[in-house]
């Protein structure tokens, strides 16, 4: 300690060195020109586990157990900082007992006296451990954390992918709800004759045995029979017996679109298929996926679409308009018409290949007139129906009323028998039912057998028109009388050439 108090510029050094640096962060040692240590602040002592006492007077090389003979050090005190007075940036790395490795970053300065001899030395040490070890690191941590981002990316990728194909399915689960949604509503708006087949005749026995043995099977099944037999009903009660009853059963009336839209209503289209397509359109097969597709009046079938019906009934697949992705649908065909198609097929208007798919199980529906005594049944049936509905309170049926209509030949089979029956409730104003239409028989010198169903529909089209003075639609029209769609009506009465004129 008597550097202390050989010049007073080394005490005032050292005065100054206990009331700054005892505070300072980085440790800092004072060493006097033999390189024994003179001072040390307390950052020194508590960074590397020494006492004043184990300090101070003693070689630096000798310290902590000599700990301290470093060769970099030995170099920077004995060769470096000779020949300069300061020297920064120097570097050293050592092992030291009980505290571990360190990365030193050491700068030295000489303090001079007045004849400019070395008199102490400053010696500051910085613990840059940590700091060098994620600078040698650095491309290591750089590499794994790109890696993990790799990671992460790819993970965000594929779970990007999957919420997009989930949306997509959503999509068009959704689309395809909103369909059926749509198709319900439209079954709820229609008005059907009753919800079970009603009559107990053995014409219309029979049907039900043919109803029973194909209901549980996927066949395809072609309905027969004139219009307003019921062909409807009979495709209602396949399906409500099949293994596909969960599901709504799918309709489209082949004779009441136009030709060009048939296709579209068929396979759907994509947007901007076709002018008017402004968005996506599920169709019919697509909708009635896993349930039944119920065809009516098939037999208006245009010519050039029989070819892609026959395609999908083939194969289950179809394309959307507008699209080139092949669709796959497990669909059941029910198809219904009341043309002879065996004579259609003779005449080149329908395809014999799609005669043949349609023709595996047929069911005839028989005309009214072949099953008189399901008549009191059927009537008792709709005049129950039409005065709720109505709000009135029919009791009373006559005899003679009864015996009118069962010996009526019905050209517009249960359909017309409806009609009749919901006028006549209208016209009552008591509990005993009157009936509006005069019931004519056909002329003997004009058998029944003689006349095709073509002639029929069209004498009655045109008897009804005569009476509403040939209002087509709207209240108390044509089209209310026969229960029909305004479209359908006008088809029809396109198809029978039949004109005001």
């Amino acid at each position: 300690m008597a550097l202390r108090d050989k010049t007073s510029k080394g005490r005032a050094f050292l005065e100054i060195f206990d009331s700054i640096f005892g505070s300072v962060r980085e440790s800092l040692l004072v060493l006097d020109n033999h390189l024994k240590i003179v001072k040390a602040n307390q950052s020194f002592y508590r960074n590397f586990g020494v006492t004043p006492a184990e300090t101070e007077g003693v070689l630096i090389y000798h310290l902590g157990n000599r700990q301290w003979d470093i060769p970099r050090l030995k170099e920077l005190l004995e060769n470096i900082l000779p020949q300069n007075s300061t020297f920064n940036d120097f570097d050293v790395e050592h092992d030291f007992e009980g505290i571990g490795r360190k990365i030193m970053h050491l700068n030295a300065r000489r303090v001079y006296n007045k004849a400019n001899q070395t008199q102490l030395i400053l010696l500051a040490i910085e613990d840059v451990t940590e700091r060098e070890y994620y600078k040698r690191h650095l491309e290591d941590i750089v590499e794994e954390r790109t890696a993990e981002l790799k990671v992460a990316r790819t993970t965000a990728e594929n779970s990007r992918y999957l919420a997009e194909m989930a949306v997509e399915e959503i999509k068009l689960l959704k689309e395809k709800l909103e369909a059926e949604r749509a198709y319900l509503t439209e079954e709820i708006k229609a008005e059907y004759n009753h919800e079970n087949i009603i009559g107990q005749s053995d014409a219309i026995n029979y049907v039900f045995y043919k109803i029973e043995q194909i209901a549980a099977t996927d066949t395809t099944v072609l309905i027969l029979g004139e219009t307003g037999t019921g062909k409807e009903l009979v495709a209602r009660a396949i399906h409500g017996l099949s293994q596909r009853k969960n599901r709504v059963l799918v309709k489209m009336n082949c004779a009441a679109l136009p030709a060009n839209l048939i296709e579209s209503e068929l396979f759907g289209h994509e947007k901007g298929a076709f002018t008017g397509a402004q968005t996506r359109r599920l169709g019919r097969f697509e909708v009635a996926d896993e349930a039944t597709l119920f065809l009516d009046e098939i037999g208006e079938l245009p010519l050039e679409l029989q070819p892609k019906l026959l395609q999908v009934i083939q194969s289950g697949e179809f394309e959307r308009l507008g699209s080139s992705t092949t669709m796959k649908a497990d669909v059941r065909i029910i198809a219904a018409t009341n043309r002879n198609l065996e004579d259609e097929v003779k005449k080149g208007r329908f395809r014999q290949d799609l005669w043949y798919r349609l023709n595996i199980f047929p069911i005839t529906v028989p005309p009214l007139r072949d099953r008189m005594d399901d008549i009191p049944l059927l009537v008792r049936f709709y005049v129950d129906k039409i005065s709720k509905r109505l709000g009135k309170t029919i009791e009373m049926i006559p005899a003679r009323l009864m015996d009118s209509l069962q010996n009526y030949h019905w050209p517009g089979n249960v359909r017309e028998l409806e009609n009749v029956l919901e006028r006549a409730v209208i016209n009552s104003s008591g509990p005993k039912l009157r009936l509006v239409d005069e019931l004519k028989q056909p002329r003997k010198d004009q058998p029944e057998a003689s006349r095709t169903l073509a002639d029929i529909e069209r004498e009655y089209i045109l008897r009804v028109l005569d009476q509403v003075n040939w209002k087509v639609s709207g209240k108390n029209s044509a089209a209310e009388i026969l229960g029909l769609d305004r479209s359908t009506l006008r088809a029809r009465m396109k198809k029978l050439h039949i004109r005001k004129d």
